[in-house]
């Protein structure tokens, strides 16, 4: 197997041992124990997010202190949330980030300023690029594996369906890595109480199979109802809001409407305003739950600045904004201003 080149700007990395750091190499030694190559990066090198989430930015270096948390090697999103309590700080975030990639996400490189590059998440379908959705992140967080990517392509995949859960290093001692709903990794065996998967710097670790669910390549989820969707939702209920969030630690409105039809194999758009573009056009009339329901400034006629999904018996499950969390409302008694655009249906 070739040996992974983290991603690094100028100097060679240097691995702490922590509760969320990287789990084992697949021979059974930790990261510190292999030496990596390290080097500058350039445009077009496809990469691997290396942390539990990766949070995407408008600009390189625009972290405040209490952001350090989202940006080191690795993460901290547990820590970065209790920053983040105060709801003006939690505001700012608003216009200067732009989305986040899961472990294992596939970014391609677009452009390299310092310590920071610029990529492409090309899991997430966004009119504004058509190999991803755009934004800087810190190249520490990214390591270049060409057997991970193989195995991507090739090997049954496990999904993260436990709203947390803890990949386990193979070898005692070793760190361990918590990961989000909807974390993808590539299964290298399977037994009746776990589920060993590839990492992305090259080692392995374990899952344990009641937080997983386990497709062939190719395979895709059975399709859901509508409320299969809106109980894959409810789930979430309570979890605070953050603005470009795409994980488990915190959802923006079209984070989690996007990823609660992620769960269940339907991709769409990643933001609001695509996802009002999206599927089939459903009359207020007829709305089933599922459906997303669409908000527009001014009066329901300029540009889409909400989702929320349908639930029926007029209720809406929805994101609101930085100062709330995953709740449910009735939907026409929220628009007090009338902004309602219109509705779609995924399914």
């Amino acid at each position: 197997m070739k040996t992974p080149r983290i991603l690094a700007a100028a100097a060679t990395l240097v691995f702490a041992c922590t509760t969320t750091g990287t789990a084992a190499w697949a021979d059974g030694s930790s990261p510190s124990d292999v030496a990596h190559e390290s080097g500058q990066i350039s445009a077009g090198d496809t990469a691997f997010v290396n942390d539990n989430v990766a949070t995407l930015w408008t600009e390189p270096g625009q972290d405040r202190p209490e952001d350090r948390p989202s940006t080191t090697h690795p993460t901290d999103l547990d820590l970065w949330n209790q920053n983040l309590q105060d709801t003006k700080l939690r505001g700012w975030l608003t216009g200067h980030l732009e989305t986040q990639a899961l472990y294992g996400s596939r970014v391609t490189v677009t452009e390299v300023s310092g310590e920071w590059a610029k990529v492409v998440v090309t899991d997430q379908m966004t009119p504004r690029d058509p190999r991803g959705y755009p934004g800087w992140m810190p190249v520490r967080q990214l390591v270049e594996n060409p057997t991970f990517a193989d195995a991507k392509k090739q090997a049954p995949r496990a999904v993260v369906t436990a709203k947390k859960s803890v990949v386990a290093g193979t070898k005692a001692g070793t760190p361990t890595t918590d990961v989000s709903f909807n974390t993808e990794l590539p299964v290298a065996k399977q037994s009746s109480d776990h589920v060993t998967v590839q990492l992305p710097d090259g080692g392995s670790g374990t899952l344990p199979t009641s937080d997983v669910e386990v497709y062939q390549p190719g395979q895709t989820a059975p399709k859901p109802t509508g409320e299969q969707v809106v109980e894959t939702g409810q789930r979430f209920l309570g979890l605070r809001y953050l603005w470009a969030g795409m994980s488990s630690y915190g959802y923006d409105c079209s984070g989690f409407t996007s990823n609660m039809y992620r769960a269940h194999g339907i991709d769409i758009p990643r933001d609001a305003d695509a996802q009002a573009e999206f599927g089939t056009a459903v009359d207020e009339r007829d709305l089933q739950p599922g459906d997303l329901l669409f908000f527009a400034q001014p009066g329901g006629t300029g540009a889409v600045h909400h989702v929320g999904m349908y639930m029926g018996d007029g209720k809406m499950i929805h994101a609101p904004n930085e100062s709330t969390s995953v709740s449910i409302t009735d939907w026409k008694t929220w628009d007090s201003k009338d902004e309602f655009s219109g509705a779609r249906r995924m399914l």
